[in-house]
Order: C-alpha cells, then structure tokens, then sequence
C-alpha cells in the first residue's frame, strides 16, 4: 500500500500549487478592478516599460544601453563600464553614474546591481504600484510563479506516479488503476495550466494586468528608430541588443563580480 502514500503526496503537490494559482488569479483579477480607464490614458515611459518587463534590473540595463548609445557611457566587451560624461539627464541616470563611482570606471555587474537598487528605481515602482500597473511588493505570490508552481507539481505528480508503477504491488491492485489513480492529480494540474494560459496569459512578475496591456499596446508600435530599439531592450531585455560589442559587454563573465 506504500503506492497510496505516494498518491496522497501527489494530491498534496497537485492541489496546493492550483489553489495557489486560483488565489494569485483572484488577486490580480483585484489589482485590475479599478485602473481600467486610467490605463487607457497612461502613455509608457521608457523606465517604466523596462520596469513593468523585467524589474529593477531592467531598469538598470536599459539605462546603461541608453547612456552608450549615445556616447556618454563606455561599455567595453570586457565588461567595464567607463564614465564619458558625468552629467546624469535624469535621476536613472545619476543613479547609474553614483554606482560606476568616483573613479569613473567599475565592472558593470555591480554597477548593475547597485542602479538596480537606487533609490530612484524604488520611487518609479511606487508610482507604478499606485497607478495600478506593477505589482505591490509582497502581494504574495504572482500568477506567474504561480504557473511555475504548477508545472512543478504536474513533474512531481508525473513521477511519483511513475515510481508507484515500477514497484511492486503486493495488494494484487491492477497497475492500470494505480495509473489511473495517478492520472487524476495530473489532469488537475494540466486542467489549471490550459485554463491560465487562455484566461491570464501573459504571466508577469511585475506586471499588474493593465500594466501588461499598456506593454501590448507599445511593442505594437512601428519600429526602426532610436527609440524603439530602446523599447525593444526594454521589453525583452539584453537580448534584444544587436550590437555584438554591446551585447559581450553585458555578458562577460571571465571575472565575475564579488561584492
């Protein structure tokens, strides 16, 4: 009967992920409720865009590749940033030139983290937060981890339900109705992974629903000037970087950073 206690855990795994998943639904369907006219009015900054696709970090990367873009940042290939000039536009920018430091020149991964978390990236999120297009810090857990859980548990239920099939049945219980058994929590899983994906899809960790529309709507937007290659790092990150020189800069890794 050791096959039973291997189904109860995977009831276990199979109904806390999908509860998690219907309150974190519940949640943001909430975070929705009232903002829906106020987005609609809400032209995306570049910072915002980058906030609302990626979080504080984003917010550091676009900042870096719009300062080297125009000439005011050096990001070298071996993953040194160097100060060209020292007058922050904005206070992202002043950020990112505080955390390069005195000097002038730091590696770029802790001039990442640090610009990450300035003070400046902190109030954009809580403008964001009160407009109704991020996510509140410790809302619990996002829709898109959410659908994580899920997936992880779907794995769990998969294999345990295989480990009870391969052992041995001394209770004479046929091995296709151990499977069957199995199959219930799976379908449980798989049911509430379709479900999301049709009705909150796409999953966002800093996102609220309307943040998420406002996104839709910018990367719809006709390309092919500075300003979309901007909103394209924005929204997809380093990768969206077509500039090999630009982009190994963000990605070297010979010597990483130790704080």
């Amino acid at each position: 009967m050791f096959w039973v206690l291997l189904l109860l855990l995977a009831w276990a795994f199979a109904g806390t992920a999908c509860t998690r998943l219907c309150l974190a639904a519940v949640r943001a369907a909430a975070l929705d409720t009232d903002v829906t006219t106020a987005d609609r009015r809400h032209d995306l900054t570049l910072y915002e865009a980058a906030f609302l696709s990626g979080g504080p970090a984003r917010v550091a990367d676009v900042t870096l590749v719009s300062m080297a873009r125009q000439r005011r940042l050096l990001l070298a290939h071996t993953g040194w940033a160097t100060v060209v000039d020292p007058r922050g536009r904005d206070e992202m920018e002043q950020s990112v030139i505080g955390a390069i430091g005195p000097q002038g020149q730091s590696r770029i991964a802790p001039v990442r983290a640090r610009a990450a978390g300035a003070e400046a990236v902190r109030r954009l999120a809580d403008r964001l937060v009160r407009a109704g297009l991020a996510v509140p810090e410790g809302a619990g857990t996002t829709v898109g981890a959410a659908v994580r859980q899920v997936r992880a548990a779907a794995s769990a239920v998969a294999a345990l339900g295989a480990t009870a099939l391969f052992m041995p049945i001394q209770t004479g219980t046929p091995r296709l109705l151990v499977g069957l058994w199995f199959a219930l929590p799976l379908v449980l899983s798989l049911s509430c992974l379709a479900i999301a994906r049709f009705e909150v899809h796409p999953y966002s960790r800093w996102a609220s629903p309307a943040g998420q529309r406002l996104l839709g709507a910018l990367v719809r937007r006709p390309a092919g000037d500075e300003r979309s290659f901007l909103t394209s790092v924005a929204v997809r990150g380093i990768r969206a970087i077509g500039e090999p020189q630009l982009r190994a800069a963000f990605t070297h890794r010979d010597q990483p950073w130790r704080e």
